[in-house]
């Protein structure tokens, strides 16, 4: 998280500095290029930015760019007005150019980090269900799967309550959803509830435990993986199921 937001403020600077930067460039071959193919050089400066940074970023780049073309390679020189028509039409579709296409960039970089989380979650499930099919101690099961639920849920802390079932805390449920505690203020749509919050574990009708979900304060929780995190408590449900079926005949 912390890379992210460093990343975007790195990308924000890029787009008030890379436009500058790149008009100034090409001041010494302004007179020989039309304002045309200048202002396409400065939109795939707007392109990298939105690629690399953010939506605000992209934007931010696509604005700094219209604004140094029109200083730096329309004439009147070194100055904010506009001579002619065509120049005035150019600049125009710059700026208008250059916000769509930073709108296109940063949904495909938005769409790039969904997948690359989509597979890790698949991978997090993959690896657990692997466990269970090999006949691996429900404990180590339990153990690979706190791991997984902290990282997968950014949790501060997770443990693994056997066989208890005291109290009425939130709970997590088979939907995604979560049920608060009476008299428990609405929990937020994307966030789970400050207090612990139970996961329960149970397959072919026995409960076995519960993991108990310490959440990060305004650490965003996507309905998505909340699924997951449900589907690898029915994985760890399966190892105790699958360990108590084998007992009788060892």
């Amino acid at each position: 998280m912390r890379r992210q937001v460093g990343r975007d403020h790195i990308a924000i600077v890029a787009a008030v500095v890379a436009p500058f930067v790149v008009a100034v460039a090409l001041v010494p071959v302004r007179a020989s290029i039309s304002g045309a193919n200048l202002a396409l050089v400065l939109v795939t400066v707007v392109v990298a930015v939105a690629t690399s940074g953010n939506r605000p970023a992209g934007a931010l780049a696509a604005l700094s760019a219209a604004v140094w073309f029109v200083f730096f390679l329309t004439q009147p020189y070194q100055h904010f007005t506009i001579a002619t028509r065509t120049d005035i039409l150019t600049a125009v579709l710059l700026l208008a150019v250059g916000l769509a296409v930073s709108q296109l960039a940063a949904r495909a970089r938005r769409l790039h980090l969904v997948t690359v989380t989509d597979a890790q979650q698949l991978a997090l499930i993959h690896r657990i269900t692997q466990l269970v099919q090999s006949g691996t101690a429900p404990n180590l099961v339990v153990e690979q799967a706190r791991t997984g639920l902290v990282e997968l849920l950014h949790l501060r802390e997770c443990r693994f309550e056997f066989g208890k079932l005291l109290g009425r805390p939130p709970r997590l449920h088979a939907d995604g959803s979560v049920t608060p505690r009476p008299a428990h203020p609405p929990t937020a749509q994307d966030a789970l509830p400050d207090d612990e919050t139970e996961l329960r574990v149970s397959a072919g009708g026995r409960y076995y435990g519960r993991f108990m979900l310490r959440a990060t304060p305004d650490q965003p929780v996507p309905l998505q993986a909340r699924i997951v995190a449900v589907t690898l408590a029915d994985q760890v449900g399966s190892a105790f199921d699958a360990a108590r079926t084998a007992q009788p005949r060892r």
